[in-house]
This record gives C-alpha cells, sequence and structure tokens, in this order.
C-alpha cells in the first residue's frame, strides 16, 4: 500500500489483492484494487479541532427537472418534484455555484437565468425556491438538451467539482437515440451526474446509461412522495466530493496488455472501453470525483507466460490528478500487480477471495439483466435459469438487498441451488427497481 497526497486534496491509499502464484504456462493475472479516500469530503471548510480549516472545494451543481405533459400524471408528481429540488438547494453548502433547468423537448433555465450559476447563500436559496414554485408541465422529453444546457452552465463555471442531478419520469421520445447518444459523448468527462427515474413510465437502460456515461448513480423513485429524501441525499452526496477528475492509470510491461478494468463496487462499471492512452503502455480510466469513500476494481491482465520460479511486474496501478500547468500529473497512491511462475499446485491454484467475490457479483449483475430480458421476450425457461443462478449468486455472496429485490420477481424455491419459479404477475416497480439496481454489489466479508 502507499498513500501520496498533496494537503490540498484527500489522503488515497492503494491496496492491492491477488494471489500472484500462477501455474507454468499461464499468462493471466487477476487482482483486486481498493481506492481509499480519507479526510476530504467531511468539514465543507468548517473549523477543524486544532484550529484549521479544511478547503472545500468549489463545487458547481445543475438540477435539471423532466417538466414535460406526463409530469401532471397525477399532479402529485410535479408538486412532489417541486419540492424535492427545494430540499435539494437547502442542502446546498454556501458559496456552491448552482442552477436549475427545467427539461421538456427543449432545456430552458429556470434560475438564475442568463446562461451562469447563481453561488448558493439565504438569499439566492430563497429566489431558486420560489422559481421552483412557479413550475408549470407541457410538452414533451428530450434529456439530450438538458445534458447539455447542464455542460454549457457548468463549463462556464470557475468550479473544481462538476455535478449534475437528472430527473425524469418518461421515455426520450422527442430526440433520436442518436442525439441523447451525442449529448453523452459530448458531457462525458466534463461532468458528473446522477440520474433518476420517477415512477414506471420510463426506461431504464436510458437511465442508467446516463449514469453510467456520466459516472454518477441511478435509481428508481417509484411513489413520487420518496423524492425530496432521495434528493437530499444526492445533494449531501455532492456536497461531500472534495476531488475531482481522478484517473486510475495502469502501465503494463512490454508484451502485455490489459484485457479488462471494472469498478466492482459499490456498482458494477465496466472502466476497459473508457482508456484514454498517455504513452507507451500506459493508459488512463476515469474514475470521476471523490469524497471520504472506498471503491473496488478489479483489474485482468495479460501477460508472457515465463519459467517457473520467474517474478515480473504484471502492471503499476496509479491514481493520478492532472496538475493545472504542467504535464505531470500528482500521483496520489500506487499498487502493484505482480506474476509469479511456480509448480507448487496449492498455491497456484488458490484463488484470491476478493477475485472470487467480485467475480461473482459481476456474473449476478450479468445475469439479472439476461433474466429480466428473457422475461420480457416470452422466454420462461432461460428467465427462470438466469434468475435463478442470480438468487444462487446473491445467496451465496450475502447479498441480501439484491435477494430480497429477486424475492418480488420469482418465488425461492430453494437459494443455495438456485431453484426458483417465476412469479405470475409482476408489479412493474419491482422489476424496474431490481433492473436499475442490479449492478450493486456488496463488498468481500473480512
Amino acid at each position: 500500500m502507499a498513500i501520496l497526497s498533496k494537503s490540498n486534496v484527500p489522503q488515497f491509499s492503494v491496496d492491492v489483492y491477488q494471489n500472484e502464484y500462477l501455474p507454468e504456462g499461464s499468462g493471466e493475472v487477476n487482482a483486486i484494487v481498493t481506492v481509499t479516500s480519507t479526510g476530504g469530503g467531511t468539514s465543507g471548510g468548517r473549523p477543524l479541532p486544532g484550529g484549521d480549516t479544511a478547503r472545500a472545494a468549489a463545487a458547481g451543481v445543475v438540477l435539471m427537472l423532466d417538466c414535460s405533459g406526463s409530469m401532471d400524471y397525477p399532479p402529485t408528481k410535479l408538486r412532489n418534484a417541486r419540492d424535492a429540488a427545494a430540499v435539494a438547494v437547502d442542502a446546498l453548502r454556501d458559496g456552491t455555484s448552482f442552477a436549475i433547468v427545467a427539461g421538456t423537448h427543449v432545456a430552458r433555465e429556470v434560475y438564475p437565468g442568463g446562461g451562469r450559476l447563481a453561488v448558493a447563500d439565504a438569499a439566492t436559496r430563497a429566489q431558486a425556491k420560489q422559481a421552483l414554485r412557479k413550475l408549470t408541465s407541457g410538452g414533451g422529453t428530450a434529456i439530450g438538451t438538458w445534458l447539455r444546457l447542464a455542460d454549457s452552465l457548468l463549463g462556464g463555471a470557475d468550479v473544481a467539482i462538476r455535478h449534475g442531478i437528472l430527473l425524469t419520469d418518461g421515455r426520450n421520445e422527442h430526440e433520436r437515440p442518436e442525439d441523447l447518444r451525442a449529448a453523452l459523448d459530448a458531457c462525458a468527462g466534463r461532468f458528473t451526474c446522477d440520474a433518476r427515474g420517477v415512477g414506471t413510465d420510463w426506461e431504464v437502460k436510458e437511465v442508467t446509461g446516463i449514469a453510467s456515461a456520466l459516472l454518477g448513480s441511478a435509481d428508481i423513485v417509484a411513489d413520487p412522495a420518496g423524492l425530496a429524501a432521495d434528493f437530499r441525499a444526492m445533494m449531501e452526496n455532492a456536497m461531500g466530493k472534495e476531488v475531482a477528475d481522478v484517473s486510475l492509470r495502469l502501465w503494463t510491461p512490454q508484451g502485455a496488455e490489459i484485457a479488462f478494468v471494472k469498478q466492482v463496487a459499490p456498482t458494477v462499471e465496466d472502466l476497459t472501453g473508457r482508456r484514454a492512452p498517455v504513452g507507451p503502455r500506459v493508459g488512463d480510466y476515469p474514475t470521476g470525483s471523490w469524497g471520504d469513500e472506498s471503491r473496488d476494481y478489479h483489474i485482468n491482465v495479460r501477460v508472457p507466460a515465463a519459467g517457473l520460479g520467474q517474478e515480473m511486474l504484471a502492471a503499476r496501478v496509479s491514481l493520478v490528478l492532472p496538475s493545472p500547468g504542467t504535464d505531470a500529473p500528482e500521483v496520489l497512491g500506487q499498487g502493484l500487480v505482480r506474476a509469479v511462475w511456480t509448480d507448487d499446485m496449492a498455491a497456484s491454484t488458490r484463488i484470491s477471495p476478493q477475485v472470487a467475490h467480485y467475480t461473482g457479483q459481476a456474473e449476478l449483475a450479468q445475469v439479472i439483466q439476461q433474466g429480466l430480458e428473457a422475461r420480457k421476450a416470452g422466454d420462461m425457461d432461460g428467465a427462470t435459469a438466469k434468475l435463478g443462478r442470480a438468487v444462487q449468486l446473491a445467496s451465496a455472496s450475502g447479498n441480501e438487498d439484491t435477494a430480497k429485490l429477486l424475492a418480488k420477481v420469482v418465488d425461492v424455491v430453494d437459494a443455495a441451488s438456485g431453484t426458483v419459479r417465476l412469479k405470475a404477475k409482476v408489479a412493474d416497480a419491482d422489476e424496474m427497481t431490481l433492473e436499475t439496481r442490479s449492478t450493486k454489489t456488496v463488498r468481500v466479508k473480512k
């Protein structure tokens, strides 16, 4: 483990868990890398013991609220959304830059207007909540336009942390799918975004796709009455972020290559395709913004097979932060992934508990999604097999939250063997909740 950091950012630690021993002829190396950030995101600039003051990172947040016509069915939906946004505004830290956008088939600035962000204090919070009370519904849904306006607002502000919160209740029907994809590509790496679907008439893959592309969280709020608590939690989490634009940098030796990089906790997110080459055998993978938190990553490296007794450094893992005005980034933490070839059968066949656990959690997310797709397609045998495997994996890994969600879609006969029966009737909210939360994982039991 290495801890390297300047005083103006949180302390980062990098721990590598693996079985470095490989049998002769093998060239596949797996490792779980745990990154932990501490000492930031907890003070909000308030005095700390001893009289020091922690630096609160300059942050900008844009709230994007669906104001399409469907938000009036029932009328409580828009009212709850307005109230939730007001709660989020109240949770803004003094000095935070913010704006509110009304989203329909076009995007409109609700507050403060003029293509800029307001600075949070008692007066601007009151003005923002007054503007929210005047929101009405009407029109269609073109989410790409909302995101592009948020990007423009955040891009024009001198802030380190750039974050969006997006709420929709319907499908993105008033722009082409490629328009939304282009907007996400344009916004990726420029700000992070949490996405929420309210009710049950929205498309899960659209909402989760937004959160995935913009390194945020996705969830369902089936009952609009739950929006206020969810918005408060999202804003408090955003206010806890202390450093942005952190990348996982991987170096590999000559002849080695990265097969995949996945975040595996707190959710499964495949980062493999997001590699940005930065030099010979070096690539960066985006991780977004950090506060006080810990995340796990699964790295799979293919290396040239070597002879018995030989050792090699399979990969060097660094956490890096751009340093303005210089070409060399700040290194926040570092860890090493090793390979050692042995004829000791016991050593080379031992599976790292961390690698085994997260391989199972990644499979769990995959079979849930496959099972639900099969169910929608009318393939009941396929759905039963996949969701039965999901029940088995959730039970074995202690993922109780996912197990409870699965139990609303299938009747569990025997969890250990994965024997289940599909329920004849499943509420839309239950099926959508399982799909939306399918990538949430549990940490390895210590």
